[in-house]
């Protein structure tokens, strides 16, 4: 599993790295390696060294992502802090895949560039807000998208306009497969930074009193059912406060599961059945999910 040729790149390679530390919910098992890369160069040469056959996986922020106890065979490659250039080019807003959402909004804001507010409520990248087509509060990330750069598993850059993409609610589909988003340029139109930067303060206090961020979480577990809320559903089936091991639908929002202490991944994903399947039963509505799982379950 390990790379090749590790002579050529400048990154950090960890082997067998316990992936816990880089998730929001704070649970997972070992990654077979973890390479955190020096810059988009080495990056490229990096999966250029890989097997054709290596499995890869990107990691921002760690959200909206479990990672079972078994650990992940294959490759992680971590985002968070690597290409985080952000700036105006031209008209548009160009921002890395390591860029955080939060400093993105702000970043715009300060721009005087209006429609990127709703970043401020993503706790994520904007890697992982491109592939999942993340959104808060009536936006998403693909309303504002004008073009991406993309590298493939041989270390190939391709420019591609938006309208090559598929979005759909929580949901991209990728012209390519195995293909992963550097950067994009996003087309704001001009606004009043003020107005900007309150929409943002006001985001982030409707998301402070109602969302348990004093807690390890991945977010929204579920998606929202057309017309209807998953949280909704959720406490109308008394699930609110309900525990498996140490992981806890949330007291506050009934779409967040909480590590209480202790969690483990297969208590979480447990507990996510759990809901499902209760949901369903006393609503006849089947929760999608929303939060992506990957890895292998820890044979005990």
């Amino acid at each position: 599993m390990t790379a090749t040729a590790t002579h050529s790149i400048h990154g950090k390679l960890h082997l067998n790295e316990p992936l816990a530390r880089y998730t929001s919910w704070r649970v997972g098992g070992k990654a077979d390696q973890l390479y955190i890369p020096a810059g988009l160069d080495d990056l490229r040469q990096f999966l250029q060294s890989l097997a054709a056959t290596e499995p890869i996986y990107f990691m921002g922020l760690g959200s909206n992502l479990l990672v079972r106890d078994g650990g992940v065979h294959g490759t992680v490659v971590l985002m968070h802090n690597v290409l985080t250039d952000l700036k105006m080019d031209g008209e548009r807003v160009y921002a890395e895949a390591g860029v955080t959402c939060a400093k993105l909004a702000k970043f715009c804001a300060k721009e005087a560039r209006q429609g990127a507010e709703f970043f401020a409520g993503i706790p994520g990248t904007l890697g992982g807000a491109l592939a999942m087509n993340a959104g808060c509060y009536g936006t998403e990330t693909w309303n504002v998208v004008h073009s991406v750069t993309t590298i493939s598993r041989q270390g190939q850059l391709h420019t591609r306009d938006a309208a090559e993409f598929i979005a759909s609610y929580r949901h991209v589909d990728m012209p390519v497969a195995d293909e992963w988003f550097i950067a994009a340029w996003l087309g704001l139109a001009p606004g009043d930074a003020h107005e900007s930067a309150q929409k943002i303060k006001a985001l982030l206090a409707r998301r402070l009193s109602s969302q348990p961020l004093n807690l390890p979480s991945a977010g929204s577990t579920f998606r929202n059912p057309a017309g209807d809320y998953a949280a909704r559903l959720i406490e109308a089936s008394g699930l609110k406060g309900y525990i498996i091991g140490g992981a806890q639908v949330s007291e506050k929002h009934a779409n967040f599961i909480v590590n209480i202490g202790g969690a483990n991944a297969l208590d979480i994903e447990l507990l996510i059945k759990h809901m499902r399947e209760t949901v369903l039963a006393q609503h006849g509505v089947a929760l999608q999910q929303e939060v992506k799982v990957i890895g292998e379950y820890e044979h005990r």
